[in-house]
């Protein structure tokens, strides 16, 4: 059977950085630590004057394209995910389109477009979308460009503030691919939640507690829900679990959820019981406040122990990097979180070639989904052209007056002049309104 999956991976992050213990805390008034130990967030990318959603996966596509050799008569379909979208009729896709075919030979006339919508999960309904394609044989033996780019504004003051970001992650899927080979089984945990929402409105709303419970409610049931096709899963089958990041705080609360999931009933569950005792049982308890009262327990012991750090430190951890350094983006958010962590894989020399990864994605409102990963022959090439770290490297470092004129430049209800921070060069930039109130855009080469 063909395999399909993701075949090339581009990033494009915001060129404007937000460091949060050294401006943002001071500012605030608060302790550093809250932001890097707390949230796990070192510094936020936000978009310069000049960038935007269009902008951000227009250039990571075309970054893709160029070093893939690609024509627009190689793409059968472009789907664009985000949650930052600003016309509620005419997608974001096709301004994408437009913007690439400034600079390519040809047009993608033929080429589906779409926009997916179910907060930061729809990068990876996207992805199922693309693969549903082709599996179905009505792709032409041509790929899908899959883009999740957003900006994650909130409203200055909230308490989401610190965990913003702005950037895009461009896949293309293709048969037999390069990084990664998708499963066919997948796990859904789905209800309607009110925990983070945008009712005609730029910024969120947040009850930031029940977000918390709603993701990991939402998460423990896909992970139920794939293993009712896949059988048990086992802390040791897969190398990484990348997971939704927002930051990387929740991430850590996932991660143990899913370990105790993950070893109940097992030999690890066994070596550890001397330490912390078994794991409780719903049947050993008179009520269910004081099994809850118990798991809390087990898990406050759990998450000292030796086998559960290094655990982490070897399939969590590697996840979270990238995410520290700019932020939450939304849709591209668990997207980051894969890149991160062959990334790591790629420059530690490890071979990952055949082994797995489980990819945890959520989206507000809410959703997720658990599926698995083959990672292919070909990822490390892949990964290594990733040019990441040199954009980060690059950011202007914003002092906290100027990020405020930041942030009122892309609220939609202020109108101001500032300066670009940055000289855009090789790249597709927001060039103004035209006659219908939509937006511009041209390529600085």
């Amino acid at each position: 059977m063909t395999s399909v999956g993701i075949d090339a991976i581009e990033i494009w992050t915001g060129k404007l950085k937000l460091d949060l213990p050294n401006t943002f805390a001071p500012t605030k008034g608060d302790d550093p630590e809250k932001y890097t130990k707390g949230l796990g967030l070192h510094a936020s990318s936000m978009p310069d004057v000049y960038e935007d959603i269009v902008t951000m996966g227009a250039n990571a596509a075309k970054r893709l394209m160029d070093r893939r050799g690609l024509a627009p008569d190689d793409i059968g379909r472009i789907d664009v995910a985000t949650e930052s979208a600003f016309d509620n009729s005419k997608p974001v896709s096709t301004y994408i389109a437009g913007c690439l075919e400034q600079t390519f030979e040809g047009d993608f006339h033929h080429a589906n477009k779409g926009e997916r919508k179910f907060a930061c999960v729809a990068g990876t309904q996207s992805i199922d979308d693309a693969y549903n394609w082709i599996k179905a044989g009505r792709h032409r033996g041509r790929s899908a460009l899959v883009i999740a780019t957003d900006t994650a504004l909130y409203a200055r003051g909230d308490p989401g503030e610190a965990t913003q970001g702005a950037g895009a992650v461009a896949m293309l899927i293709s048969e037999e691919p390069d990084v990664v080979e998708l499963s066919t089984e997948q796990g859904y945990g789905s209800a309607d939640e009110t925990d983070f929402l945008k009712p005609n409105q730029q910024f969120p709303s947040v009850d930031g507690k029940r977000s918390m419970k709603v993701y990991l409610a939402r998460m423990r049931e896909a992970l139920e829900d794939y293993e009712s096709v896949v059988g048990r899963t086992h802390s040791d089958d897969f190398a990484y679990i990348p997971f939704h990041t927002p930051f990387p705080g929740m991430v850590r609360r996932a991660a143990l959820l899913g370990y105790r999931h993950m070893t109940r009933d097992t030999e690890i569950e066994d070596d550890l019981a001397a330490e912390i005792g078994r794991q409780p049982r719903e049947d050993e308890f008179d009520s269910w406040e004081a099994y809850e009262d118990a798991i809390r327990d087990y898990m406050d012991g759990l998450k000292g122990t030796e086998q559960y750090r290094d655990w982490y430190a070897r399939t969590i951890d590697p996840t979270l990097t990238l995410a520290g350094q700019v932020g939450n983006w939304y849709t591209g958010s668990v997207h980051i979180a894969r890149a991160s962590a062959l990334k790591m894989a790629a420059e530690t020399g490890r071979g990952l070639s055949g082994e797995r990864l489980l990819v945890g994605s959520y989206g507000s409102g809410a959703q997720a989904e658990i599926h698995a990963e083959t990672v292919r022959e070909g990822w490390k090439e892949e990964i290594q052209q990733l040019n990441i770290d040199e954009q980060i490297a690059r950011r202007y470092d914003l002092s906290f007056d100027e990020y405020e004129q930041v942030h009122d430049v892309h609220n939609h209800d202020k109108e101001i002049d500032v300066e670009e921070f940055t000289q855009p060069g090789g790249e597709f930039v927001f060039a103004g309104w035209g006659r219908m109130n939509e937006r511009k855009y041209e390529y600085v080469a």
